[in-house]
């Protein structure tokens, strides 16, 4: 197989970090590029302790300066991985936290998908991957912002996918459930920042159940072969839900949402005292 220039972001910590280092173990020209300085330090002594190469960059995606650095990187592959999440009521979470997961997951995203997909279009090739969720395919409680923010990262990818296929330019999505990279708690951790009880509608037993949910997760190895695997190969599905053992819940959701039906005012009311 052909050697690539792959970029991934948010390199600096979970899948980013662990598909970075094994698809430079692979022989590619890998660019882990990450948010703060002191990460690339660490990233390029956990490759020199591994025996392997790879060239690790500051790339704010906030930053209209880095990402305007960055398009002088020729690349064939694009992974967008780099996501932030906040969990919380989605009735009561603050805006700016809503805003901000939108800016990092969707607009910052699309901003340095477009610059790059020029530079594809002129070659005439290339790769989009974005590393999107099962929460982008259904929506969960208490995780409204972080699930509406990837669903408006399917329907990016799904445009782009019509779209660039003239260009001989490929998108696929990559689409995790639950893995132990420590991302799940920390959206649950970060709702302590805001939230409280004597202010807030929502019941802190509910808020304090969410937690439940993330007491079993998978090995997040699995989910970086898996992108590895998508990097390299040249076909395979456009989405890739991840365990396979999710695919089946994913739909059953999706089909539970058609099936819905509305509760009249009052029945299964939450009590308020």
């Amino acid at each position: 197989m052909r050697p690539k220039r792959i970029l991934v972001t948010g390199a600096g910590s979970g899948f980013g970090r662990g598909a970075a280092l094994a698809l430079a173990a692979k022989g590619h020209a890998v660019i882990a590029a990450v948010q703060w300085p002191e990460q690339i330090a660490q990233l390029n002594d956990e490759a020199k302790a591994r025996g392997t190469a790879l060239r690790v960059e500051k790339l704010d995606l906030l930053s209209e300066a880095d990402r305007r650095a960055a398009f002088a990187w020729d690349i064939d592959v694009l992974v967008n991985n780099a996501a932030v999440g906040e969990a919380g009521p989605i009735a009561e979470i603050p805006l700016e936290l809503v805003r901000k997961v939108f800016e990092v997951n969707v607009f910052a995203t699309l901003a340095l998908t477009q610059g790059f997909v020029k530079q594809m279009v002129n070659r005439g090739r290339g790769r989009v991957i974005f590393v999107s969720s099962s929460a982008g395919l259904f929506s969960a409680a208490y995780f409204g912002a972080y699930c509406a923010s990837k669903h408006a990262l399917e329907a990016m990818s799904e445009s782009l996918h019509a779209e660039l296929a003239a260009f001989g330019i490929q998108v696929a999505t990559v689409n995790p459930g639950p893995y132990g990279t420590g991302f799940n708690e920390r959206m649950i951790e970060n709702t302590k920042r805001w939230f409280d009880p004597k202010q807030n509608f929502t019941r802190p037993q509910d808020l304090e159940a969410v937690k439940h949910r993330f007491e079993k997760q998978f090995d997040p190895e699995e989910l970086i072969r898996a992108l590895v695997e998508v990097v390299e190969s040249e076909s395979g599905p456009y989405r890739n839900v991840l365990p396979r053992s999710l695919q089946g819940l994913v739909h059953t959701g999706q089909q539970a949402a058609w099936d819905r039906q509305q509760t009249p005012p009052g029945v299964g009311a939450a009590p308020t005292n």
